[in-house]
């Protein structure tokens, strides 16, 4: 599996150290505000779990970013397949960090980091991200990324309750398109 590394983080396998703030992640209200319910040590374990075998049958998944300057785990980003039932399919690129990383561009440099792996490694086409319509955070990353969105493509998550969490919005990047 490959390590990337940027100016300021290293994306990289999954250690057992990351369990604990992963999990401290999952269950900060603000970290999983666009994600819905706060995750149990248990369901976020099995996370990292379902991360790791994406990475052992696919090659590619959400990495573990921690920081080049401090060595401290700062949450993920990377590549994994669509979820079956969505509307759409491919490739989609995602990230979490935690609230001490927000703010500092990391969520930005690593996924361009992601996107070059899935461009130029893998050789993807199109690789898409999703978040809820009220996520301008995400949003903003997507469109600092260069990905771009059309408002046709948006839809309903149908794995979501009725309420703010459903509404979403879906951007795209090709393969060769201008930054």
């Amino acid at each position: 599996m490959a390590e990337l590394r940027t100016d300021r983080l290293v994306l990289r396998r999954w250690r057992d150290s990351d369990l604990e703030p992963w999990a401290a992640m999952n269950s900060d209200p603000e970290v999983r505000e666009h994600l819905g319910d706060l995750l149990t040590r248990e369901q976020s374990d099995a996370s990292v779990a379902r991360f790791q075998a994406g990475f052992d049958q696919r090659g590619y998944g959400f990495w573990a970013v921690q920081s080049r300057a401090t060595g401290e785990f700062i949450g993920f980003a990377g590549l994994d397949q669509v979820d079956d039932g969505m509307p759409f399919s491919g490739v989609e690129i995602g990230w979490r960090l935690a609230r001490s990383a927000w703010g500092r561009g990391y969520a930005t440099e690593a996924a361009l980091a992601g996107l070059a792996f899935g461009f130029e490694t893998l050789g993807l086409p199109e690789i898409l991200a999703v978040t809820t319509a009220a996520n301008l955070r995400s949003r903003g990353v997507m469109r600092r990324i260069g990905m771009t969105r059309d408002p046709a493509d948006d839809f309903d998550d149908p794995t979501a309750p009725e309420g703010p969490l459903r509404p979403n919005v879906l951007y795209r990047i090709a393969r060769g398109a201008p930054d």
